[in-house]
């Protein structure tokens, strides 16, 4: 194998990415909504430049009923009305927990996910937004 191979990381800890699975699987049983969960995941991969994920959490969402048009509109989402402001929220916590920015103020972030979220359900979407970076990284790493 070449040193500029795309590594297997699937194949080179299994294990690693068992648990990665199975983690994703316990944020999706948390109970926030199938659609929600493409929106974040397909806002990350979009920050993250993973065209391999962009392209699969697209479909993902296509197929579980989310329209073109606000998939189009995603990456403009804070200056179109395509969106909740619950949808809002979880956009706005996606982008700060994924662009980690020095001086972002976390606290309005968590009051306006309270407003919209339970607890359980906030804890869920950072822990998906984390997931979601995580693939994003062996996404990109391997391509």
């Amino acid at each position: 194998m070449s040193d500029t191979a795309a590594f297997r990381h699937d194949k080179n800890v299994p294990a690693v990415y068992q648990a990665f699975i199975a983690a994703e699987q316990a944020v999706a049983a948390a109970g926030v909504a199938p659609r929600l969960l493409h929106l974040v995941k397909l806002r990350a991969s979009q920050l993250n430049d993973c065209a391999f994920c962009v392209k699969m959490h697209s479909k993902e969402a296509r197929d579980d009923g989310e329209t073109n048009e606000r998939l189009d509109r995603l990456t403009v989402w804070r200056h179109v009305a395509d969106y909740t402001p619950a949808e809002k929220a979880a956009l706005a916590w996606t982008e700060a927990l994924t662009q980690l920015p020095a001086k972002v103020d976390l606290a309005p972030l968590r009051a306006e996910l309270r407003a919209h979220y339970s607890e359980v359900e906030a804890s869920a979407l950072t822990a998906l937004v984390a997931m979601i970076n995580l693939w994003n990284r062996l996404g990109v790493s391997a391509h």
